[in-house]
């Protein structure tokens, strides 16, 4: 007689303890990370924690049929962001929806007025020469009397040959380190230091023009500059507020250090719209990394070489010029020499991310877009707290008439679906508070949705694998046999399920945006986690528990009775009755 094969089923029922280890450490490690991180929750959406969505639609410039592409929103959507965070806010939202919508989410505690003038003006762009600057909170102040080639009141950085560098070939960045501290407010630019508007002054009158205005205006605007702080946002938010391009103003940026320093700005020399065109790109001849490179218009290129001529001349800082978008410096690169023929490099430490970041900033100087108002919706913390409230409540119903029918159906079985919801229901509950931080996942009300939805994907696998193994044991197999024949059949089915749920949430997430993006990748996250659960915990909990009497003899309460499930009796072989023989023949 040959001897019996080892077959795959004696190999999964010798080890079902494995899987049962391997995904409670899972549970454990993922636990074990949320509470590191600090966030024991999942971060809620605006329907749900309060707070206000603003719903943009993009208009094209007058002469620009074809602004609207997808680069430009996406530009206009990095702008966007800058100018939220600019208000001190934090995990606000702000995506495109559709071709031509950008929706911005704002949580609640923000001055949502203020948030509706931000995000919906348009941006502006300009490259004012530096004139004095240092780093937020030192405390220094300009002296009003420094001429352009004379020494500044404050020595420059030790570091000052690191900072980023414009040329016409190559060279030009933000600081990489704190720039100068205390420089000298000059008229090396022929900048006119009288005050307009809020920290700003107009130009148009000679410093000496009128006798005292001058020297009150300098006055006044050292007196912003002392008192200006750039790390409180509400301060940084007014610096340069209403003003000119013809104006000097504060302003505020931050350094490669990301240090917040404070400028002192003269009259722009060249427009965001002169800019025709800014790209990232990656240096392979000279190996300097990643830079910005630009291309000026006709009438761009003129106004530039003026300027940088003009700075070329000065020591630092008043040989930098600021890249100034909606007040905010985005770099503050110098130069040594006139950058003419409209091309021009800024380059330094970059990464590829910064680099980008730069050269979408100057692309919008010139993005051919205005945006109008389409709707504001505002939704209170109390009505968001009462729609997860019902939310909850749903869900707490749906799970219940789950387990109901599951131990009136299943019985002893049921303990092992309850077991399988709880533990799909905790690496859910995890997964969602560790991703709200790394991916800005935010559980909104069609993502609770979603996750209700999932019960009943999660119970059907759990049904598909009780019923094939109930109907081995109809057939008249033993449990333990009937657990191990089921799996392959019930695994098939499960899988194509799970298969057809996660292509529709994909497509779903895919064609729509916004909230209903929330429920699609809630649904696909709850499937995959479906598969895990079956295949870790499921299949090898009912392998161990085929091997107790009270689920193997087939107890009246086990779910698993042959007699109540009319299982039909074990075939096997009968002997033929003996013919009796007759004793005379014999």
């Amino acid at each position: 007689m040959a001897a019996p094969k080892k077959g795959r089923s004696a190999s999964a029922q010798s080890k079902p303890g494995r899987a049962l280890v391997l995904i409670l450490i899972a549970i454990v490690a993922l636990t074990g990370g949320m509470f590191l991180s600090g966030h024991t929750t999942p971060r809620l959406g605006i329907d749900l924690a309060g707070g206000t969505s603003i719903t943009l639609t993009a208009v094209n410039e007058p002469g620009q049929p074809n602004a609207i592409n997808k680069t430009n929103m996406d530009t206009a959507v990095s702008i966007m962001e800058r100018r939220v965070n600019g208000l001190g806010v934090s995990e606000a939202e702000v995506q495109t929806q559709g071709r031509e919508n950008i929706i911005v989410n704002i949580p609640k505690g923000t001055n949502s007025q203020q948030a509706r003038e931000q995000v919906g003006t348009t941006a502006k762009l300009y490259f004012r020469p530096v004139l004095t600057t240092e780093v937020s909170g030192t405390g220094a102040t300009p002296s009003p009397s420094a001429s352009p080639s004379g020494s500044p009141s404050a020595s420059p950085s030790d570091k000052a040959s690191d900072k980023e560098k414009a040329t016409s070939s190559s060279s030009a960045t933000p600081s990489s380190s704190a720039t100068s501290q205390g420089r000298a407010v000059t008229d090396a630019l022929k900048a006119d230091p009288t005050p307009s508007g809020s920290a700003s002054t107009s130009a148009g009158a000679s410093p000496s023009g009128s006798p005292g205005g001058a020297d009150d205006a300098t006055a006044k605007l050292q007196a912003e500059y002392a008192a200006l702080d750039c790390t409180k946002p509400a301060q940084r938010a007014k610096a340069g507020d209403g003003a000119k391009p013809s104006d000097t103003i504060l302003a505020c940026g931050q350094n490669s250090q990301k240090q917040w320093q404070k400028y002192i700005l003269g009259p722009a020399g060249v427009d965001g719209t002169d800019v025709e065109k800014a790209q990232a790109v990656f240096d392979t001849q000279s190996a300097a990394g990643w830079k910005v490179t630009m291309k000026f218009t006709s009438g761009g290129a003129k106004k530039f070489a003026d300027i940088t001529g003009q700075l070329a001349k000065n020591q630092s800082p008043q040989n930098q010029f600021a890249i100034v978008l909606d007040g905010d410096v985005v770099s503050d690169p110098y130069v040594n020499q006139s950058i003419t023929g409209g091309n021009a490099e800024i380059s330094g430490s970059f990464t590829q991310e910064e680099a980008q970041g730069l050269a979408n900033m100057l692309s919008y100087g010139a993005l051919p877009l205005t945006f109008k108002e389409a709707s504001v919706t505002t939704v209170t913390a109390a009505l968001g707290g009462e729609q997860l409230h019902a939310g909850l409540i749903a869900g707490a119903i749906g799970l219940g008439l789950v387990v109901l029918y599951l131990v009136v159906y299943y019985r002893g079985l049921s303990l092992i679906a309850i077991a399988s919801l709880l533990i799909s229901a905790a690496l859910t509950y995890v997964i969602m508070s560790l991703l709200g931080p790394t991916i800005g996942f935010a559980l909104n009300l069609p993502a609770v949705c979603g996750a209700i939805v999932a019960i009943g994907i999660t119970a059907d696998s759990f049904i598909v694998y009780f019923e094939r193994v109930r109907d081995e044991i109809r057939e008249g197999r033993s449990l333990r046999p009937a657990v191990e024949r089921a799996w392959p059949r019930a695994r098939r089915t499960i899988l194509v399920s799970d298969f057809v749920s996660f292509l529709a949430a994909a497509v779903l997430f895919v064609v729509t945006v916004g909230k209903v993006q929330g429920f699609a990748f809630t649904l696909g996250l709850t499937t995959l986690l479906d598969v895990v659960v079956v295949f870790l915990f499921t299949k090898p909990l009912l392998t161990l528990l085929a091997r107790r009497k009270f689920f193997a003899n087939g107890h009246s309460w086990s779910g698993l009775d042959p007699k109540r499930l009319g299982a039909q009796p074990p075939l096997r072989r009968t002997r033929r009755p003996a013919v009796p023989v007759d004793p005379k023949e014999a």
